[in-house]
């Protein structure tokens, strides 16, 4: 079966929040919610696309958009492969010009919404940062460990797992619950790369699973309630980290790191590649930092994950 190539847009306004429009009833997947876009036509470009039918359908002109994720689906009676872009800037005040009713929605919020199947990854990028940060190896000085958390936190930092290789277990949870303390109080998440079954015990928001670990699994070890992120190498562990029903994933090394200096790197051009068609978002792993931002996007990146250039002082 063809796919139907359509383009469609995440229109975000200053307010955190995200234009949302419903569906036809008469149309496919007719009264649901969904991003606005449409059909990219024979020998048109997708932000071209995008362009003409945000216009068509918002009396709304792009100014600034970047790439997001790409989405093949297959429903009974039709496959889509979404070319989902980020509008951060417009000109024209949205409606719905052919009478579709149009809400702007906070991301929070979108969750309690009906929306087609396919679009269900997009949920799943627009609730994930920009930027990942991996915590160093904590030394013997905690407090110290935990104001540089704090400042992470300050400088914007979000989403969090706790790296300390090495750390006994029972050493790992007294400090998960303190991390799991800080991140929160600035309404960021944190994953545990550790056993599944502690992110529980100490009130965290899911389980970073390490390559070998991810190899080992034959299930999702945690229930939706958390997150499930997977650390991939290849085609191979990314297609696992699908099976697993992985919420996101990291790929790496994108470029060479002093901390793996024998490792032949991605490259951006071999992630595009192996991160094309992926239903869920990836970031990228290995020598980035927050330069590499718009590398990242342009690659069908969801941004980067770091150690050394998110951590302060490093």
């Amino acid at each position: 079966m063809d796919f139907v190539h359509v383009a469609a847009a995440v229109i975000c306004n200053d307010q955190d929040q995200v234009l949302i429009a419903k569906r036809p009833e008469d149309k496919h997947q007719g009264g649901l919610w969904e991003f606005p876009g449409g059909k990219v036509e024979t020998d048109e470009d997708v932000l071209t696309a995008l362009g003409r039918e945000l216009q068509e359908e918002l009396g709304i002109n792009v100014q600034r958009a970047r790439p997001m994720i790409r989405v093949k689906h297959h429903y009974p009676d039709k496959s889509v492969l979404l070319d989902v872009w980020r509008v951060d800037a417009f000109k024209g005040e949205p409606h719905g010009r052919e009478g579709q009713p149009i809400e702007w929605c906070a991301v929070e919020e979108l969750s309690a919404r009906e929306f087609p199947e396919a679009n269900r990854p997009i949920l799943s990028a627009l609730s994930l940062p920009d930027c990942y940060l991996i915590t160093p190896t904590p030394e013997e000085d905690a407090h110290e460990f935990l104001e540089k958390l704090e400042t992470a936190l300050q400088n914007g930092i979000r989403l969090v797992q706790l790296r300390a290789k090495g750390m006994d277990a029972a050493a790992y949870k007294q400090l998960a619950k303190q991390v799991v303390t800080r991140c929160h109080a600035y309404d960021a998440r944190v994953l545990l790369n550790g056993e599944p079954e502690w992110v529980a015990e100490v009130g965290a928001d899911g389980v970073q699973l390490s390559s070998g670990r991810l190899r080992s699994l034959s299930q999702r070890p945690l229930g939706k309630e958390y997150i499930v992120a997977a650390s991939c190498h290849s085609e191979e562990e990314l297609q696992l980290a699908l099976k697993l029903d992985a919420d996101f994933a990291l790929l790496s090394p994108i470029k060479w790191t002093k901390s793996h200096p024998d490792t032949e790197p991605l490259g951006w051009d071999e992630m595009q590649c192996l991160i094309d068609d992926m239903p869920i978002p990836i970031y990228a792993l290995g020598g980035v930092s927050r330069d590499d931002l718009e590398q990242s996007f342009k690659s069908g990146g969801q941004g980067i994950a770091a150690i050394r250039s998110l951590w302060p002082g490093v």
